[in-house]
């Protein structure tokens, strides 16, 4: 590898149970702590957007200067995209307030609309570029900006796709993550059976864990009145952190026992 090329395939995590589990604790608090800030704290859209993206960016550029993979920071980076691209997203549909009206913002429709077209656009930039789609592949500072700029936007189109079920379509809180549990299912039954591209699969059960971590976190911490569970944002952002904190610390010292056999002598293990 050419020194203008980093080992960003060694800064990602391995894609198992553990990933997927992670990554719908991390998505759905993003949705719970999102709304945390914008409603139950009432600092509206616009400014705890400004707040999450400054994070983001802060611990995103931390991560692009890593050289190697810190679970922690890795999913520090990802919760941020998370709850950035809730409360972006309900500034985009709802507008500049915290409330949960749509007349000062664009709708879920035309919202979601603007965030496919700007996630099409990066796929596309990213075809472009001739780097692989495949996050196990991803060895070039200029494919992981491509990674996180694609987390950010998918984050941000799922919550738009888990409102719009859960408000606009009917099926509500409860039928809205039935569904996108069953279209998980359906992909996971795909990856064993079938043929399909798995980097295809892969980036369609990442982008769809979004709607199901944005409509599993409004059925948790929304009232029984609003059809979810009451547990509030405080309760449920306080589970979903010890979750993803739990997970972190396993994955941590997974990662340093396999750095410590990669570094062991094979001669002085073998005497």
């Amino acid at each position: 590898m050419s020194s203008a090329t980093t080992h960003a395939g060694y800064k990602l995590p391995q894609i198992t149970a553990l990933f997927w589990i992670l990554k719908i604790a991390a998505t759905t608090l993003g949705e719970t702590g999102g709304d945390l800030l914008a409603h139950t704290l009432h600092l509206g859209y616009a400014a705890a957007s400004a707040l999450f993206l400054v994070i983001f960016v802060v611990s995103l550029l931390t991560q692009l200067r890593a050289r190697r993979f810190h679970p922690a920071l890795y999913w520090t980076v990802i919760a941020a995209t998370s709850t950035a691209g809730t409360t972006i997203s309900d500034l985009l549909n709802r507008g500049p307030g915290s409330d949960t009206s749509t007349d000062g913002g664009l709708g879920y429709g035309t919202g979601a609309a603007l965030l496919v077209s700007g996630l099409a656009i990066v796929f596309v930039i990213w075809k472009l570029t001739g780097q692989s789609y495949d996050v196990t592949d991803i060895t070039s500072a200029r494919a992981e900006v491509l990674y996180w700029a694609a987390i950010l936007l998918s984050n941000t189109l799922g919550t738009s796709l888990g409102d719009y079920l859960s408000d606009s379509s009917g099926l509500g809180y409860w039928g809205s993550a039935a569904l996108i549990a069953a279209i998980m299912a359906a992909i996971l039954i795909a990856h064993y059976l079938t043929g399909m591209s798995g980097v295809l699969l892969f980036w369609s059960a990442f982008i769809l864990t979004r709607p199901l971590g944005a409509t599993v976190g409004d059925l948790l911490s929304k009232s029984h009145n609003s059809g979810g569970l009451g547990f509030g944002t405080w309760g449920t952002s306080a589970v979903l952190l010890a979750v993803l904190v739990a997970g972190i610390v396993y994955s941590h010292n997974r990662t340093r026992t396999t750095i410590t056999d990669d570094r062991r002598d094979p001669v002085l293990d073998n005497a």
